[in-house]
C-alpha cells in the first residue's frame, strides 16, 4: 500500500514528468552547489568567530543580532542558489 506522499508524487510525475538534464547541465548544477556550499561555509565561519568574540565579551544583544543576520544571509544564499539552479534547469 502506498503512502499519501507516494501517491502525490505519482500524480505529480504524470502531470509534469521530470526534465532530463544534459551532462553540461548536471556539471553546472554541481558547480553551483560547490560555489554556494563555499559561500555558506564562509558565512558560517565568520559568524562563529564573531559569536565567540561576543560571547567572550558577554554581549548577548550582539550575539542575537549575529544569529539573525546569519539566518538571513543563509536564506538569501540558498534562495540565490536555487534561482540559479532553476535557470540552468530551464524552469
Amino acid at each position: 500500500m502506498k503512502s499519501a506522499y507516494e501517491l502525490a508524487m505519482d500524480r505529480l510525475s504524470k502531470t509534469a514528468p521530470p526534465a532530463k538534464l544534459t551532462a553540461a547541465q548536471k556539471a553546472e548544477l554541481a558547480e553551483l552547489d560547490s560555489i554556494y556550499a563555499a559561500k555558506l561555509a564562509q558565512a558560517d565561519l565568520s559568524t562563529r568567530e564573531a559569536l565567540q568574540a561576543a560571547q567572550a565579551a558577554r554581549d548577548i544583544e550582539t550575539m542575537e543580532v549575529l544569529r539573525q543576520r546569519y539566518a538571513s544571509d543563509k536564506a538569501k544564499i540558498e534562495a540565490e542558489r536555487e534561482a540559479k539552479k532553476d535557470r540552468v534547469r530551464g524552469v
